[in-house]
């Protein structure tokens, strides 16, 4: 049963999150976090330890939904090659319709963390190799179930695509050009397609 506490926190971490994913560690304040809210500063320090604390779990929360949003379009497909290219599919458009406001929580941290916020830093380092070890498992049941080519590297590959999904993000946020992602997706879409076992 969920608490009135509970649910408290989970309402602050949902406010900040966007917060977090759009302005960074440094740029989000306490008192943003308070605006946000609705919350006086005891009731933020009544939940929380520090910022720290709601800035991991805010990353957290917006991973969760981007990785969710995610394993549902992939569950809804059969076939190890349907499923890689729903996941193309999902990041089409994706700088003006994240499923957090701000963009890709992943790609955002990371950048923003680096060696001045470690915990963060390892937070992002998890959810990279959770996302490139997702990928790696349909490519080698692909593979086994002989809908891919057995010759693929697959940590090449994999990596491949992962770097250009978050590269593609990346151009698009900072040219405010949603349309360069869309064209890394659709060349990538196309390298996919080059797996497919005769």
């Amino acid at each position: 049963m969920i608490t009135k506490a509970d649910r408290t926190r989970e309402f602050i971490i949902a406010k900040a999150a966007p917060l977090f994913n759009k302005k960074g560690y440094a740029g989000t304040s306490m008192s943003d976090i308070m605006k946000a809210t609705g919350l006086a500063k005891g009731g933020l320090y009544g939940n929380f330890r520090n910022k720290d604390e709601i800035a991991a779990l805010a990353f957290e929360y917006s991973y969760s939904r981007m990785r969710d949003d995610i394993r549902a379009r992939v569950k809804a497909k059969k076939t190890a090659m349907e499923k890689l290219l729903a996941i193309v599919q999902y990041y089409r458009n994706y700088t003006i319709d994240p499923p957090v406001e701000g963009g890709c929580p992943l790609l955002n941290t990371s950048v923003d963390a680096d060696d001045a916020y470690p915990f963060l830093k390892k937070k992002a380092r998890q959810a990279m190799m959770e996302m490139l070890g997702s990928l790696q498992r349909i490519m080698q049941r692909g593979i086994d179930e002989e809908q891919i080519r057995p010759d693929i590297n697959v940590r090449r590959e994999v990596e491949l695509i992962f770097a250009q999904i978050e590269g593609g993000i990346m151009m698009a946020q900072i040219s405010d050009d949603v349309s360069m992602l869309n064209r890394i997706l659709d060349h990538l879409k196309q390298h996919i397609e080059t797996f497919h076992r005769k």
